[in-house]
Order: C-alpha cells, then sequence, then structure tokens
C-alpha cells in the first residue's frame, strides 16, 4: 500500500487608474465591435536608468524597478500601480467582449460534468475517491470500508478555501493504521504549504501545524509521525524532518540535509512500505538514501554517490534494490542490486535506442515498465525471476497518452490505467492480468454532447530546418478544408524534458467548432521520442526549441493547415518562454500569441542566485555567472533581450503576484519594454492575478473562464468574435 493519495511534485493575474510616478502614452486603438469610441490609455512603465556588467558586457536594463527589491514581499507602490494600470487596461478592452467570455465560459462549463467523481480504489481496508459537487469550485475526498460500509467525509476542500481568494491542496495522506490524515494546503499560491493532521475516527484536527512545508509527506511504520521538509528562505526544500505526533514542530528532528543550494530533497516510500526513500538533486543528477519506516532517525542508507548527468530512481523488494537510471544509456536501463551493497547494480533490462524507458513501479508477483516507442506510450509487465517481457497492454488508437493511474496496494492483480486521446474523453480502465482484459470503469462525461465522429486527428512529421523530423498532433473537425482558409492554434512547451501528450481536453472544442485546427507541436526540449529529444533542446542547444516551433508552424502553413497570420500560439511558464522566442524571429506567422506565466526575463534570472529556482535551473538553462558562453547564448534568445523595434502581433500576457516559479516581473518587464519597442498598432495587454501564483487563479470554474478570456482574446484579434 502506497499511503499517499496525491502530493506535491518536485522536479517544477484593478478596475480604476492609479497615477503614481507612472506616465502614460495616448495610443489610439480601434475598438472594433465593441461599440467604443473613447481612446483609451496604454500603461507604459517609467524607464529608470539601471545597468550591470558582466564578463565586460554591460546591459541596460531600465525596467529593472518592476523586480520589488524587498521581494519575496511585494510593496513598492509604484510596482502595485503600475500593475494595476495595466489590469485596469486589461479590463477596459476585455469589457466589450464580456459575451464572448461568457459565451465561451458557458460552452466548456457545459462539457463538465458539475457533480463528477474519481473512481473508487481501494487501499488496504478502505476504498478511497473524491467527488465535485454541483456547482462547487473544489474536491470533496471520501472514504468507506473495504468490506461494506457508509461514506464518510474526510475532507472537503471547499469548507477549507472559504473566505479565500485561492486555495490549493498539496498532500494529502493517510497514515497506516488508517486512522490519521495529514494534508497540506496553500492559500496565497505562494507554494508555502501549512500542514496538519486529522484524527479520522474523532473527526477532529489535532495540534500539530506545521506551516512553511514544501514536500511529500510519509507516515512511519507506526503512525505515530511522519517525515516531510520545509522550504528555506529561498522556496527550496533543502531538508526532511521528523515530526512525531504531540511534540512541538520546532524540535522536529532534521534527519537530512542538502548543503547543495541546486538540490532539492524528496521523500516517498517504497512498495512494501518498509523503506522512506529520500531523494535529492536537481534536474540532470540525483542521489538516493533509504531509512527504515519503522526508524527514521536511523543513519541514512546512501544506494549510490551522485555522478554529474546521472539520475536514479529506486524501489525496494524483499531485500533487493531496483533501480531506474540513465547511467549506461541516455534511454536509461532497469537494474538490481542487493540492499547489502545498493550501489552495486545489475542489468534487469539494457538500454535501447527505441525503446525510451520512463519509469518503473514494483508490485509483489511483477514489475510494470512505462516507456515509449516512436514517440508512442508502452505499459509491459515484466517476471521478477527472468526480468523478460510477459505482457504489454494494447490500446486501440494509433496516437494516445496513457500510463499506470493510482494503484497503492503491494499485492496487485489488477492495474488501474488511464487512457484518452485528441478524440477520446478520459477513460479509466482497470487491466486484468489473468486474462489481459481491459475492463472500463469510468469515461469522461460531456454532458452537453460530444460526438467523436465529427472529428478526425492526425500525426505529422514536419521537417525542422535542420533536417530533424518533428512529430505534430492535429485535431480539427470534419470537413475542415486544407486550403489555407481557416485558422490554427498551435500549442507547445519544450522543457525539462516534459512531453505534451495527444491527451483529450474539452475546451480545444470552443476553437475547434468555430473551425479551428488545434495542433500539438511536439518539440525538442521534451522527451517525446526520447531522452535524447529532451537533450537537443536544452543548454547549448536551447534554440532548437525555438526553431522546432516555428518550422513547425510554417510546415503546416505550406500544407495547406492554415495561412500567416491565421496561425495562434500559446504556452506557459518555459512554454511562454518559447512564446516570447518565437514571436521575436517570425512574428509575422501569428495573429494572436498568448503567454501565460512566461519565463522570458531568461538572462537576469539566470544571473540572480538569490531566486527560488535559480541554483537548480543551471543544468537546464546553463549559468551565465561562471560562463561567458553561457551568457552570450542565453542573451541571445532570451526574449526579454531580443525585444527589438518590428510589429509585433496581438499578444496577452499573463502572471501571479506571488507565484515563485515564474516571478511576476518577468511578464510585467516584457510588456514594458514591447510597448516601448514595438512598431505596430496591434494590441497587447498583460493581466496579473493578485492574489494568486503559478497556476492562475484556483477553483475549477475560475480557471474555465480565464481559458474563457484566452480563446476570446484570439477570436477577437482574429475577427472571429461572433459567430457566423
Amino acid at each position: 500500500m502506497r499511503k499517499i493519495a496525491f502530493s506535491l511534485s518536485l522536479p517544477m493575474f484593478v478596475a480604476t487608474m492609479l497615477p503614481g510616478t507612472l506616465h502614460a502614452e495616448e495610443t489610439e486603438i480601434s475598438a472594433e465591435k465593441d461599440n467604443m469610441t473613447e481612446k483609451l490609455k496604454a500603461p507604459v512603465a517609467e524607464k529608470r536608468p539601471h545597468s550591470f556588467t558582466h564578463h565586460g558586457i554591460t546591459i541596460e536594463d531600465p525596467w529593472h524597478w518592476l523586480k520589488d527589491q524587498s521581494y519575496p514581499k511585494i510593496d513598492d507602490e509604484d510596482v502595485l500601480a503600475y500593475l494595476k494600470e495595466e489590469n485596469a487596461y486589461f479590463e477596459a478592452h476585455m469589457k466589450a467582449q464580456k459575451p464572448l467570455v461568457d459565451e465561451l465560459f458557458e460552452e466548456m462549463k457545459g462539457r463538465i460534468k458539475e457533480n463528477d467523481s474519481t473512481v473508487p480504489q481501494k487501499d488496504g481496508d478502505w476504498l478511497y475517491w473524491s467527488e465535485f459537487e454541483e456547482g462547487g469550485q473544489y474536491r470533496k475526498h471520501y472514504r468507506k470500508p473495504a468490506a461494506g460500509g457508509d461514506a464518510k467525509l474526510i475532507l472537503d476542500e471547499n469548507k477549507l478555501a472559504e473566505g479565500k481568494n485561492y486555495f490549493r491542496l498539496g498532500v494529502l495522506s493517510i497514515s497506516p493504521d488508517g486512522r490519521l490524515m495529514a494534508y497540506a494546503y496553500d492559500d496565497n499560491g505562494s507554494e508555502r504549504f501549512e500542514l496538519h493532521v486529522r484524527d479520522l475516527w474523532k473527526e477532529q484536527d489535532l495540534p500539530d501545524v506545521i506551516p512553511g512545508t514544501l514536500s511529500n509527506v510519509v507516515w512511519t511504520s507506526d503512525s505515530k509521525g511522519f517525515v516531510y521538509g520545509l522550504a528555506n528562505k529561498n522556496w527550496r526544500t533543502d531538508n526532511a524532518r521528523y515530526h512525531k505526533l504531540g511534540t512541538d514542530p520546532a524540535e522536529d528532528i532534521e534527519i537530512y540535509k542538502e548543503e547543495n543550494d541546486g538540490y532539492r530533497v524528496g521523500v516517498g516510500l517504497s512498495a512494501q512500505e518498509d523503506w522512506i526513500i529520500l531523494a535529492t538533486g536537481d534536474n540532470v543528477t540525483s542521489e538516493v538514501y533509504l531509512i527504515p519506516a519503522a526508524d527514521p532517525t536511523a543513519k541514512p542508507l546512501l544506494v549510490k554517490e551522485e555522478k554529474a548527468g546521472v539520475q536514479y530512481s529506486v524501489d525496494v523488494r524483499d531485500g533487493e534494490v531496483w533501480v531506474h537510471t540513465n547511467d549506461t544509456h541516455v534511454n536509461f536501463r532497469i537494474a538490481k542490486a542487493s540492499i547489502d551493497n545498493p550501489g552495486d547494480w545489475k542489468t534487469v533490462i539494457a538500454g535501447s535506442d527505441e525503446h525510451y524507458l520512463t519509469g518503473l513501479s514494483i508490485f509483489k508477483d511483477f514489475f510494470v515498465v512505462e516507456g515509449r516507442v516512436d514517440g508512442l506510450d508502452q505499459v509491459d509487465m515484466h517476471d521478477y525471476a527472468t526480468g523478460k517481457r510477459t505482457q504489454r497492454i494494447a490500446f486501440p488508437e494509433a496516437s494516445y497518452d496513457a500510463g499506470l493511474s493510482n494503484n497503492p496496494e503491494y499485492a496487485a492483480d489488477k492495474l488501474r490505467l488511464s487512457y484518452e486521446s485528441m478524440v477520446t474523453p478520459d477513460t479509466v480502465y482497470d487491466y486484468h492480468l489473468a486474462d489481459g482484459r481491459l475492463e472500463t470503469l469510468k469515461v469522461q462525461e460531456i454532458p452537453s454532447g460530444y460526438d467523436a465522429s465529427q472529428y478526425e486527428t492526425e500525426r505529422l512529421m514536419i521537417t525542422a530546418r535542420d533536417g530533424v523530423q518533428v512529430p505534430v498532433s492535429v485535431l480539427y473537425k470534419k470537413g475542415f478544408r486544407k486550403d489555407g482558409s481557416q485558422p490554427l492554434h498551435l500549442y507547445a512547451y519544450g522543457a525539462y524534458g516534459y512531453a505534451v501528450p495527444p491527451g483529450f481536453s474539452t475546451s480545444r472544442f470552443s476553437l475547434v467548432d468555430r473551425g479551428f485546427a488545434y495542433a500539438i507541436a511536439h518539440i525538442r526540449g521534451g522527451d517525446d521520442l526520447g531522452y535524447q529529444w529532451y537533450l537537443d533542446g536544452k543548454l547549448r542547444k536551447r534554440t532548437n526549441t525555438f526553431n522546432d516551433f516555428v518550422d513547425v508552424g510554417k510546415g503546416l502553413i505550406e500544407k495547406g493547415f492554415t495561412s500567416n497570420g491565421k496561425l495562434t500560439a500559446s504556452g506557459g511558464s518555459a512554454g511562454g518562454e518559447l512564446m516570447g522566442a518565437v514571436k521575436n524571429q517570425a512574428p509575422e506567422l501569428f495573429g494572436a500569441v498568448v503567454a501565460h506565466v512566461p519565463f522570458v526575463d531568461v538572462l537576469n534570472t539566470m544571473l540572480d542566485e538569490s531566486l527560488p529556482l535559480t541554483p537548480g535551473e543551471w543544468p537546464e538553462w546553463g549559468n551565465p555567472i561562471t560562463s561567458k558562453e553561457d551568457f552570450e547564448y542565453i542573451r541571445s534568445y532570451s526574449p526579454y533581450d531580443q525585444v527589438k523595434a518590428q510589429d509585433y502581433p496581438p499578444m496577452l500576457y499573463t502572471g501571479g503576484l506571488n507565484d515563485p516559479r515564474v516571478t511576476y516581473w518577468e511578464p510585467a518587464k516584457m510588456v514594458a519594454k514591447l510597448r516601448d519597442m514595438k512598431t505596430d498598432d496591434n494590441l497587447l495587454l498583460m493581466k496579473i492575478n493578485m492574489g494568486a501564483g503559478h497556476g492562475g487563479k484556483s477553483g475549477r470554474w475560475n480557471r474555465v473562464y480565464e481559458t474563457a478570456e484566452e480563446q476570446a482574446f484570439i477570436l477577437w484579434q482574429l475577427g472571429m468574435a461572433e459567430r457566423n
């Protein structure tokens, strides 16, 4: 049993104008089709002299002041005034589009089952699931005895979120004896979680409260305490601590402290629940320790000392350590070792150029290897004695997203799977190992109706400028004309080895039903075609990612899917960096671009090692502090540094004031510089969520509304605000 229902993952937006010290230039913006006759003033952030020199190169940055110098506290009146002025400008322009936003919102909402629930899953003596009530923003979590009995509400996120502008549940973890529940939440978007413990039998919270956590929670075998991690002042989890219930958290025992500023510490539990697995590392290097779950203060057992560029993760079964690592092959291998000599790894499944091994899961009678062949997900069962594959699950479509779902029990005779494609709604299966049968447990319901036969999907290969073939997944409605006359929306991420799956999204159909094709570019920087695909889009190969996206856009135009000016694009975070780079490189392609929480001030961020993520990000982007070559290369593509005097497409930027991952000043500085330098009259808007973080507003309907705003902006700028 893995007693974690879900947890944090560690790897990785005012209605009145305020004057302040800002000024505004009178930019004439034609409010077409919105019956507005007045001219709106575009906010313009004041230029204030600021420069810095690195490696003999001096950089002028007159909008440096938009970074509040007391960060993470944000109280600079000039900064807040500018952000509020931008928000007011956004609201003033979007006011006339509100009927369209509302129309889109109701469409999207109509495709979401309001009183939805997850499929119950057995974990020990209990069945666990969660539900949304009709109209509810957040989930309710339930359980009932597996042997039969009444359901009991164990956590109501809606109640916890009452009176709050933001709420996100980060951890929910049940103790081995089933009596206690640890849960942690963030109520301002800063990703500093407050941890609580509830006695489920007495239905009351214990006095144990720990603020400032940023980690998973792993219970000890006796259910008398747990291991967790605190965020330090730089929002990095550099520790693992043991809390014994009933004691002062200030006296918790630090069982591990990481000295490398770029590393983060995470904790988990082995399949047999006898070992706490403590992992430390960054995006490319890892080191793992094992601690007895019955004795959390015992000296951690090192599995294998870190080696730069080597990643590994482990599980333990009957005295053997099972390892998933890239030490001998870029696409990883599976190995094992004795617990007595955990670093002596013997290959069980060798690395392969064709089969990219993405994960290992241990069960009592078999182990599961997840991976990709030609970019398509595979789930394979293997025999412990021989290591050979015994079963591969066959999936019905040529392009899809599939994998293991929630499988908490060690002794399993069936596996919970999730499956979807761009035309197939999210489907939950149980795969029965005895006969290889897929049992459908739930298919995502579309209350307003959905007919898959009305849509088509393709997987294309587009040739990039260096000859590499880039996969693209495309969705469109039947009857779509490939004569360049229709619009296409292109999406990608392209960083950290994250592959954007060709999955199902109900919100896309608001564009597709209005004549758009929707495409996902599987560009380098993700690991869609293997780990090397990721390596070929990072560090000194980072520009491959941007070039791939531009070349995919041009390739789709050549194939008649759309034409210049009818191509729109969006991306968030590192995908927002992508948006910044591609509109600098090829602005003529796009009819509208949306960049969410965009990582666009890359050079300045990578030079500031006091920021939460920076030291751990150097293996991904390079270290411009120590390397002049890295400095010059990052500067050559950093979207903020490469803004130039040219025409740009209509653009919408978003951010979160409390975002610790991509700070609010990145989109703010980018928009300020664009307003100063761009040579067109196209609309440029920015929306900063003043009480949220990296994920935008919390609550399912708030998030849907923001998606409706994005699509309304795109349709408006393409002259499609009114349906034919």
